[in-house]
């Protein structure tokens, strides 16, 4: 499963790096975005690039009735639609990989703490799915040791699973995103990956 420690950290981008080595290394993959909001303007969705890295459609990776055209938490763009609101236990029963599948995906919205429905957020998600291993993407410059703390203490409390942090942007010329690598490998313990080996 793959979450992040806010909005535009690079979850989505990070998950198809991922499927995409994957499927080269010939696994068969799959991804579900069990909900996906954005703005209406937007050409390619979260949906479309994971698809296009696991060979699905977009249809396949997030329901057709679980697009919300409104760039907002999927609880509040149900709301500004004017459709149903959206429970925890159905986005749950929505997953599904087909028969086959080596190496399935979960990608979430938002940071751990993001609504992803009315009675849940992404930490809820995560528990109900017990997932074997958990990615938690966060950008790699200022602020990324707070918000890698603040999000791996959420995990931590709702599930036993594995987390690898990977810090997203990351540029190895640039002095304080090695030590934010190297504070919170050696410091804080983390297993800690860059976009550079992850």
């Amino acid at each position: 499963m793959v979450v992040g420690t806010g909005t535009d950290v690079g979850k989505t981008w990070v998950s198809a790096r991922r499927l995409e080595a994957w499927r080269a290394a010939g696994a068969k993959v799959a991804a579900r975005k069990p909900v996906q909001s954005y703005a209406p303007s937007d050409a390619v969705r979260d949906a479309d690039v994971l698809a296009a890295a696991t060979g699905e459609t977009p249809e396949e990776v997030c329901p057709r009735h679980r697009w919300l055209p409104v760039a907002m938490a999927p609880p509040m763009a149900t709301e500004v639609l004017g459709v149903e609101p959206i429970t925890l236990s159905e986005l749950v029963s929505e997953i599904d990989f087909p028969d086959g599948v080596e190496d399935g995906l979960v990608e979430t919205v938002g940071g751990v703490r993001s609504p992803v429905a009315d009675n849940g957020d992404s930490v809820d998600l995560l528990a109900a799915l017990a997932p074997e291993a958990v990615v938690l993407v966060a950008d790699a410059g200022l602020g990324a040791i707070n918000d890698v703390r603040l999000a791996v203490a959420a995990v931590i409390e709702l599930s036993t699973a594995p987390i690898e942090v990977v810090l997203n942007r990351f540029d190895g010329t640039n002095d304080l995103h090695r030590r934010n690598v190297e504070w919170l490998s050696n410091h804080d313990g983390f297993q800690v990956t860059t976009e550079e080996d992850a």
